[in-house]
């Protein structure tokens, strides 16, 4: 049965802070194609073992494994394993293909460096992953199966189901692959600008989570960053330095534009927001204020 939802509906309208809220974990990404069912949490489903061996040694060096699966479909799909890889913090972010008859031809330790597995064939086209985990969270299901279906009929062939990507409370979640950009609380017709801005290069600040193995902070202030500036490219925007000072996170900010290189200097400091959620509660959700953001350098090309 799945679990139900402790998010009511309320959390997921969008009024909800949702920036600098990315898996901090998810560097590099192993995707295995399951049909399902799936349970709560990886450990407890039942795969092949080949398939388990590959999850077990992913997660043995870092890679954050999912299971995924065409949107509507749950047969099983016949011949060898089929995954996709992909490197999100890579000075060039790639994604990968692959099948596998033998586990152990899956070049794992590439992956952890960044690598192309020799066995693995680069796709040019980027992969989105919806959430739809319903035995992990309810509302993952309820609200991730209708938009992943008809962010498929938008872009056959590039959108899969897949399981718990991390923040239940953002649901329905999209992760935009190979950047590891994340999006959450979304529409359908919010899920469709998205994934064509990234197919352009950009981002959409709107219910945009953050870009995953980034610490927190850092994610803010590049969110920071991009709505000072109005710069949307998705690697226009990156933080070079950062320290702390007592709670507060300070950032030097890289934005790169038509216009030429700036930086700016971006402090930003933990806070609550105070979600209500119904007539008896009030959902406490963690976030970042921005506490400054001053210009530093511009240097003109």
């Amino acid at each position: 049965m799945a679990n139900g939802c402790d998010h009511p509906a309320a959390c997921h309208t969008g009024e909800a802070p949702v920036l600098a809220s990315a898996t901090v974990g998810a560097r590099h990404w192993l995707l295995i194609e399951h049909p399902g069912p799936w349970a709560a949490s990886l450990d407890r489903c039942r795969i092949p073992g080949a398939m388990r061996t590959l999850l077990d040694r992913a997660a043995a060096l870092g890679i954050r494994g999912q299971l995924i699966r065409r949107p509507g479909s749950r047969k099983a799909a016949p011949g060898p394993i089929h995954v996709f890889v992909a490197s999100s913090r890579s000075e060039e972010p790639w994604v990968a293909e692959g099948f596998f008859e033998n586990p152990n031809d899956l070049d794992l330790d590439a992956l952890g460096h960044g690598v192309v597995p020799e066995s693995c064939i680069l796709v040019d086209k980027p992969v989105f992953l919806v959430c739809t985990h319903g035995k992990r969270n309810a509302c993952c299901a309820r609200l991730g199966l209708p938009l992943a279906r008809h962010l498929a009929a938008s872009l056959p062939g590039e959108v899969w189901e897949t399981t718990h990507v991390g923040g239940d409370r953002y649901a329905a979640n999209l992760v935009c692959l190979p950047h590891g950009l994340y999006y959450g609380s979304m529409s359908q017709a919010a899920a469709i600008a998205a994934a064509h801005a990234y197919r352009r290069g950009e981002v959409v600040l709107d219910r945009f989570r953050g870009r995953a193995g980034i610490p927190e902070p850092l994610q803010a202030a590049e969110h920071f960053t991009r709505v000072h500036t109005g710069e949307l490219s998705v690697d226009g925007v990156a933080v070079e330095s950062s320290w702390a000072e007592g709670d507060a996170t300070v950032c030097v900010v890289r934005c790169t534009s038509q216009r030429g290189l700036s930086r700016f200097r971006v402090v930003v400091e933990p806070t609550v927001f105070s979600a209500p959620c119904g007539e008896t509660c009030a959902e406490a959700i963690s976030t970042y204020r921005l506490a400054g953001l001053s210009p530093l350098m511009p240097v003109s090309t």
